[in-house]
């Protein structure tokens, strides 16, 4: 990623650096050792979502973590030392809606987790469209064996990802999994080599440019919808979104540049 652009507030207060490179923005958690999360940083994800949102030139993100050891411990135990139940509903309510933000970005996210991936920092990669992980990283949804709970989605995503069973043990039971085990289950979608997970989910974003940004849009909203829909509704709505594709620039390029043999020109409009 050679070309380099960051918020102030993601840059100074979040600990989440911010690069695009072509279509690919790529947002990396810093907050050393263990790049656990902040209220600061909560809410710079939120902004910073929603600012790619408005990028139409970005067309997926790769979300990882800095250094070796960790993608993303979690929130800091230490917030919640004392007990005080407005932290507590403060914290869940930015866990909930940057974790939120993140699964509702328009374009495709990837989760490369590059180590121990644990607690809040495994329900941000659950918030992603996919995830890879290199082959040491540790799964798991320990909130429990402190007397907490999953609260930024990972009792939903997991349980929608693995089934309820996997789901169970890994957070009732405490259960951690090595990234081959969580691409036996499904909670992964690729296991890579020791320091390869980054180059090939910017790989695999850059793969996301052969398509058209407007169809990925589309096909993702109903992928999502499936997952609390009725399936009727969902055929009715899948019908409505392909025709209102015939409203983009998109579509008439990409039937132009198919009958034409040539690569197609996205607009994202």
């Amino acid at each position: 990623m050679s070309e380099t652009s960051s918020t102030t507030s993601a840059t100074t207060n979040s600990n989440i650096l911010v690069e695009k490179c072509g279509h690919v923005a790529l947002l990396t958690m810093n907050n050393p050792p263990a790049n656990t999360w902040t209220a600061a940083s909560l809410q710079a994800l939120i902004d910073i979502v929603n600012e790619l949102n408005a990028d139409r030139s970005i067309w997926s993100l790769v979300l990882t973590g800095a250094g070796q050891k960790f993608f993303s411990a979690g929130a800091d135990l230490k917030l919640f030392a004392d007990g005080d139940r407005q932290v507590a509903r403060e914290m869940a309510r930015l866990f909930g809606l940057a974790f939120e933000a993140l699964s509702q970005f328009r374009g495709v996210s990837i989760a490369a987790i590059n180590g121990y991936s644990m607690g809040g920092g495994l329900e941000v990669a659950l918030a992603c469209d996919l995830r890879l992980a290199e082959t040491q990283a540790v799964m798991a949804l320990p909130e429990a064996k402190v007397g907490l709970l999953p609260c930024a989605g990972g009792t939903q995503n997991l349980t929608w990802l693995v089934g309820e069973g996997w789901a169970k043990r890994m957070i009732l039971c405490g259960e951690q999994v090595t990234a081959d085990k969580a691409l036996t289950i499904g909670l992964v979608e690729e296991v890579v080599g020791t320091g390869e997970v980054l180059e090939k989910a910017l790989a695999l974003a850059e793969q996301v440019a052969q398509q058209s940004p407007s169809s990925v849009t589309a096909c993702k909203r109903l992928i999502q919808h499936a997952r609390s829909a009725p399936l009727q509704q969902g055929y009715i709505v899948e019908r409505e979104l392909f025709v209102d594709l015939f409203n983009t620039a998109d579509q008439t390029e990409g039937v132009q540049a198919f009958l034409e043999k040539r690569p197609p020109q996205w607009k994202n409009c």
